[in-house]
């Protein structure tokens, strides 16, 4: 079977047992704190599975894309070096809402790979937890009795609970889990060994395939467990593991899964898969994070110095050093890939070929960044080296293989090669300790310590936002959370006219107000689809019935910034072209950031263009109509604008300002007049093919037009009233340009009058021409008239000025190189010199220069210099 037909043929499998098959969930997460990327296919239910969502179907499954490079599924370091890691890679799952168990799952699960995929059952295994005494777990025999039906005993395998007891994270839903393993190897080598003594101990064709999680339980902050009320199935089986499998491969990147874009890499480099193992390793890591690369564009994460955008430009980097290193690639070459993996993953995933160019635009700008980079650093390398050899040394400082690769981005591993090369070699424990540092702070800064939710009263939230600015409200939960030696509570409460934060519109603020007190919610965030409402103090009485009223001033600023953000994109497209799409928004209560694709600059004109075309839309204050929970496909007739990267239910909502429509799940001005006036105020560039606008509308606009008017009132008094402010302001300028460069002349002149005077009254102590200078004078000159003195005076020549600019002192030393060459060095000689001065500085050995803040020590200072020089 095919990729294409494998993964088709599970979706059919689940669909004939009831599953519902729902699209992938982005790869990269925009509503769950706790995570930047989509890494196990349960992640798009884990608001259902934690009880903040009721489960709209019972059973089902998926193809999801998923990514492992961070935290502890960080499987980059093994990506291309073995056959069956990778960066990202697709989870084919099933999953169970509180509907069937075990049995079933263990089941279907058997009944697909064998009777429909003809795997032979001969290879297969499977694990089951073996208990915990110290938390009082039991071994899951009920799983084990379950696999007898289809497996032998001794292939029924005890699993410990690092392998087979899987957890959402340190608190949260978790369980038992039952593994299903393959022995992808040769009759003859399995009947050298056995492979049940293969099974968890990495070897590269004896691999998991499917993993079912039986969620039982849950995990409190103490540790401890308590029964779930809704046990929930969580299959994740890896779809590149299976087609290697299905095609009688003994590696992933030997399926047509990869093998496409493998031939390409070799095309395009000149290079054939299958000669070289250096060459093979750098070539399964470009296919490999091609792939991750280009689906994380898509779903809106652009590579940049920032968490997942980190993430993201580290594994582009790592690609592109391993094409640079062996594949001899010193110009940018990967987003040449890009229509190979089109075909191959286009029809499955349709953003790929929706958003191609962008693609294309952003890898290529990458890749020709990095690759300047590794020339600066293989040329600070190579200084590095040369110090190193100079010292009779065989090992590089540790910390300087960090500084390339923290300041540089250059590769601990690139470093290392390097150093091999030259017989050197680096000190790995500094590096580690330098590296072990910086993730210390990290940690410390992003330290949360949460506690367990105190349940008041059961049930869900309500959002009612949308309606009622305010409402009357009860606490259902609440928990501590502390941050930098910060204490805030997290309230859920029954009913919500507060918006969490989403879709780049802020999270409202406001307060909660009972008989007793009133408390301020300084933010409202969304976590796994739950608004959470963050305080500074718990209420004392967390029971009592509340008011809760949003802060209107700046709900209705933002719901204005919101509104002219749908009109900013609409004028957009309108001026610039249908190929403009939205890539992030920002929407506060101070002003809006839009940014959009788009491959050059915004004229001055383009930029008025949209502002008049949104100001008329202002004017005509056209009514909102919301479509609340409409069906996608209607949605999609009425012609609305999804964003890529976003995941949409069955029902969405949409909002519509006339010819504007999109789906928007946001807070929106009644109607486009009540945003009073747009101005752009800058358009930038933020990644390759991606612009940036920001803006302010309303009042802001208001304050911002004062200020430019009393500016302009100050101007015209400056200049006596002039009629015509621009023509006065460009004679003044004229004429100012005109004196600077009768000042510059007259300072020339000045200057060669000084030099020739210092010449006049040089001096000749110990053989060495000396001339001294003191007195109030710019910086710029006296540099200029040593550097034209020792042009002049070629040998034996020695210069010192104590120079005095705005009251601060500065010491200049000017040295020919003949003494430079017997020992004598500007830079130290300046430096003991400004100790005197209450000051520092330095330079060349030739020349340099130290400012301070005593002056009444210059002359000192210089006698000091002369002293030093023994003249």
């Amino acid at each position: 079977m095919t990729s294409k037909e494998t993964r088709e043929s599970f979706k059919k499998f689940f669909e004939s047992k009831e599953h519902r098959i729902v699209p992938s969930a982005p790869m990269v997460v925009k509503d769950d704190p706790t995570l930047m990327f989509t890494n196990a296919g349960m992640n798009q239910f884990k608001d259902i599975i934690l009880g903040n969502q009721p489960a709209k179907y019972k059973r089902v499954a998926d193809s999801q894309k998923c990514l492992r490079v961070s935290g502890k599924h960080n499987d980059l370091e093994e990506v291309g070096h073995d056959t069956y890691h990778h960066t990202m890679f697709e989870m084919l799952g099933n999953w169970s809402f509180g509907d069937y168990f075990k049995k079933e799952a263990i089941e279907w699960a058997w009944e697909y790979l064998v009777d429909v995929l003809k795997l032979d059952s001969a290879r297969l295994y499977a694990t089951v937890f073996e208990g915990s005494p110290e938390e009082g777990l039991e071994r899951d025999n009920e799983a084990a009795q379950i696999w007898a039906q289809f497996l032998p005993a001794d292939r029924i395998i005890n699993g410990n609970k690092k392998d087979n007891f899987w957890e959402m994270g340190d608190t949260g839903p978790c369980g038992p889990c039952s593994e299903i393993h393959i022995d992808l190897r040769s009759q003859e080598e399995r009947d050298k060994v056995d492979g049940l003594t293969l099974v968890n101990q990495s070897h590269p064709q004896v691999i998991e395939i499917w993993n079912l999680v039986f969620m039982q339980y849950n995990r409190k902050a103490d540790g401890s467990l308590e029964g779930l009320p809704a046990k929930v199935i969580d299959t994740g089986m890896g779809f590149e593991r299976l087609c290697m499998a299905l095609q009688g491969k003994i590696s992933n990147y030997d399926t047509d899964v990869f093998q496409p874009i493998i031939k390409e890499i070799g095309k395009i480099t000149g290079n054939t898969y299958g000669e070289d193992e250096q060459k093979d390793i750098a070539m399964r890591v470009i296919a490999d994070h091609i792939r991750t690369i280009s689906f994380s564009i898509t779903d809106g994460q652009l590579p940049s110095n920032a968490k997942a955008g980190y993430v993201i430009r580290r594994i582009l980097r790592r690609a592109v050093r391993y094409g640079y290193t062996f594949l001899g690639q010193k110009q940018a070459f990967m987003y040449k890939l890009l229509p190979v993996l089109i075909e191959s993953m286009g029809d499955a995933y349709p953003e790929l070929i929706a958003q191609k160019d962008l693609i294309g635009k952003v890898i290529k700008e990458e890749e020709d960044t990095f690759l300047h980079t590794l020339e600066t650093g293989i040329r600070l390398l190579d200084k590095t080296m040369s110090e190193a050899k100079a010292a009779g040394k065989e090992i590089v400082s540790g910390k300087d293989a960090f500084t390339l690769y923290d300041t540089f981005g250059f590769p601990l591993d690139l470093t290392e090669l390097i150093l091999r090369e030259n017989n050197l070699e680096v000190d790995l424990a500094e590096f580690n300790a330098e590296m072990q540092q910086q993730k210390d702070r990290a940690r410390n800064a992003a330290a949360v310590e949460t506690g367990d939710w105190v349940v008041l009263k059961e049930g869900s939230s309500v959002f009612v936002g949308y309606d009622f600015p305010e409402y009357d409200v009860q606490i259902l939960r609440y928990r501590e959370v502390k941050q930098k030696n910060k204490t805030l509570y997290q309230l859920v409460l029954d009913y919500t006219p507060f918006y969490a934060e989403g879709g780049g519109q802020v999270g409202d603020v406001g307060t909660l107000t009972s008989e007793y007190e009133t408390i301020h919610i300084v933010d409202t965030k969304k976590e796994n689809n739950l608004a959470v409402h963050i305080a500074n103090k718990l209420p004392e009485h967390p029971e009592a019935p509340m008011r809760a009223q949003v802060d209107l001033e700046k709900r209705i600023a933002s719901a204005a910034n919101h509104t002219a953000t749908h009109l900013l994109d609409e004028a957009l497209r309108e001026v610039l072209g249908t190929h403009v799409e939205q890539k992030g928004s920002l929407v506060s209560s101070e002003g809006l950031r839009f940014d959009f694709s788009h491959f050059q600059k915004m004229t001055d004109e383009e930029i008025r263009k949209v502002e008049h075309l949104i100001n008329a839309k202002i004017r005509a204050n056209i009514p909102l109509t919301e479509h609340r929970s409409i069906p996608i496909s209607q949605a999609k007739e009425l012609g609305a604008i999804a964003l890529f990267g976003e995941k949409y239910g069955d029902e969405v909502r949409v909002i519509q300002f006339g010819t504007s429509i999109e789906f928007c799940g946001g807070i929106h001005a009644n109607s486009t007049g009540n945003i009073g006036m747009i101005k752009i105020l800058s358009e930038s560039s933020i990644a390759a093919g991606v612009r940036r606008i920001e803006a302010i509308t309303g009042a802001k606009v208001e304050s911002m037009m004062d200020a430019i008017q009393d500016t302009m009132v100050e101007l015209r008094a400056l200049f006596n009233n002039a009629p015509d402010l621009t023509t006065t302001i460009r004679k003044y300028l004229e004429e100012n340009a005109g004196l600077k460069k009768q000042v510059e002349d007259f300072m020339k002149e000045k200057q060669t009058l000084l030099k020739d005077k210092l010449k006049k009254n040089m001096e000749e102590v110990n053989g060495v021409k000396v001339i001294r200078y003191m007195g109030p004078i710019p910086v710029e000159t006296i540099k200029n008239i040593a550097f034209q003195l020792r042009g002049e005076i070629t040998e034996n020549f020695f210069f010192v000025a104590g120079s005095i600019e705005v009251d601060k002192p500065l010491l200049t030393v000017m040295i020919s190189d003949d003494l430079v060459a017997k020992g004598l060095n500007a830079g130290q000689l300046v430096r003991e010199g400004a100790k005197l001065i209450q000051g520092g500085g330095g330079g060349q050995p030739h020349f340099a220069t130290a400012g301070g803040k005593n002056l009444d020590e210059l002359p000192g200072a210089m006698r000091k210099i002369l002293e030093l020089a023994n003249l």
